[in-house]
């Protein structure tokens, strides 16, 4: 049957919201779900993926499924991809996720300190431990990273100008853009050198009364390479200290540990930041270090104390539940080695290839007779992280004969435990390294039922 034919075949929302088996559920709840059920069956005809329109019964039944089902729905990540902005990024260690339900579940000891008996920092044991794993002399916690750039530049270069190198002026997603900040900080951009080269003169010759900071950005979600040139941070920031300027650094992903024995290189640390002279370091807390969406500043206490006073901080502040994780996730840290070992996205991006092809031999053993192999890909980190670097991975590759690759992912995405995979010159991949091994034999189940 072609398209056109299958599309006709589609009732009307009115037909469905008709039928006894939705009559439990009020009209502005069923009316929506309807539409949305119905577009998803139109899109389907429209990319050729599915070739019958299923019976008014079934429809209604799916309806009614989407209305128990909760909006935010786990799934299972089989893009290659660990650091999955759509996902939500970081997966919290089993840790860091008790540490919060924990939290949630009680009342919790937030701003109340019980040597004391009185009112008490919701910070400190966090701001101790950044303070320990970055040797910066202060620290605080906001909302995300981009809260982190919009608190430090109000406070510390609101009215004047803030430097900026035409290279760094970078977008973090979302159309974000470094300029728009700078702007709605109350600040004037100051914008120096070129695209691919910026000279320590070209910040010296910035330098006027208005001068309020230098704002170094670490591109983070871009490389630029061949003909360039940037000023390191310790040449930035003894001229900063000459003209008793701050050096703010937007590190962006928040590394912690050096990742380079793991051969991931490029990505500096925290701490090396905040020892090569950076006054203020701002990093998130959901890339790379695999905690909760945050915004973490460290760096001298000189610049960061005001920010803890700033009017901005207590309307860019966390709540229990992410302190509670972020304080378990940092622990980790404090052993290199137990980090690895129980922070996800660590354990995905040090995952050798012959590690996941071991895991992907566990998989196809559970899939015996059905046809699917296990191929060598490469694989990106993910969420504006580390780019340019592709990490040797292995993927499960499926070539159903009953069915498209497409329709496959597909059934296998909108299925009850949504499964989310890639298609990939007719066959559909599974990547392992962003999979649990307790997702084994869901995926397997549910392999088995739609290639049945």
């Amino acid at each position: 049957m072609d398209e056109h034919a299958l599309l006709r075949q589609i009732p009307q929302i009115d037909a469905l919201l008709r039928q006894p088996a939705l009559s439990a559920l009020p009209p502005a709840v069923a009316g929506p779900l309807a539409r949305r059920v119905t577009e998803e069956l139109r899109a389907g005809i429209r990319a050729g993926e599915i070739q019958a329109v299923p019976a008014l019964e079934d429809l209604c039944q799916e309806i009614l499924a989407q209305a128990e089902r909760p909006r935010l729905r786990e799934v299972i990540n089989g893009t290659g991809v660990p650091l999955h902005t759509n996902l939500g990024r970081a997966c919290l260690s089993e840790a860091a996720a008790q540490a919060a339900l924990d939290a949630a579940r009680r009342y919790a000891n937030l701003e109340y300190d019980l040597t004391a008996g009185g009112r008490g920092r919701r910070h400190d044991r966090v701001e101790a431990l950044l303070r320990t794993l970055t040797g910066a002399e202060s620290a605080l916690v906001v909302n995300n990273n981009a809260a982190a750039v919009l608190l430090a530049l109000t406070a510390l270069g609101g009215g004047g100008e803030v430097v900026v190198s035409r290279g760094e002026l970078v977008e973090i997603g979302g159309s974000f853009r470094i300029p728009e900040i700078v702007a709605q900080c109350g600040c004037r951009l100051r914008e120096v050198g070129a695209t691919n080269k910026t000279r320590l003169r070209d910040y010296q010759s910035a330098i006027g009364p208005d001068t309020r900071a230098f704002l170094k950005v670490h591109t983070s979600n871009y490389r630029i390479v061949g003909f360039q040139e940037s000023v390191p941070v310790p040449s930035l920031a003894e001229l900063a200290r000459r003209h008793r300027l701050p050096v703010i650094q937007d590190l962006g992903s928040g590394c912690l540990l050096d990742l380079t024995p793991f051969g991931i290189r490029g990505e500096p640390t925290v701490g090396a930041c905040v020892r090569a002279g950076a006054d203020l370091v701002t990093f998130s807390g959901d890339k790379l270090l695999g905690g909760p969406q945050a915004g973490l500043l460290v760096g001298a206490g000189k610049w960061v104390e005001p920010l803890k006073r700033h009017p901005l901080a207590r309307a860019l502040r966390v709540d229990k539940l992410t302190l509670a994780a972020l304080e378990a996730t940092l622990e980790a840290y404090l052993d290199p080695a137990r980090a690895v070992e129980e922070i996800p996205v660590l354990r995905m991006l040090t995952a050798s290839r012959e590690c996941l092809r071991a895991r992907g031999e566990a998989l196809l053993a559970l899939l015996e007779g059905l046809p699917a192999a296990l191929v060598s890909t490469e694989e990106p980190a993910g969420g504006g992280s580390l780019p340019g670097q592709m990490f040797p991975g292995t993927a499960l590759a499926l070539s159903p004969v009953s069915l498209t690759a497409e329709e496959l992912e597909r059934r296998l995405r909108t299925g009850e435990r949504p499964i989310l995979g890639r298609v990939r010159q007719g066959r559909y991949l599974l990547h392992l390294r962003a999979l649990w091994d307790e997702d084994f034999p869901v995926i397997a189940q549910a392999l088995r039922e739609v290639l049945a």
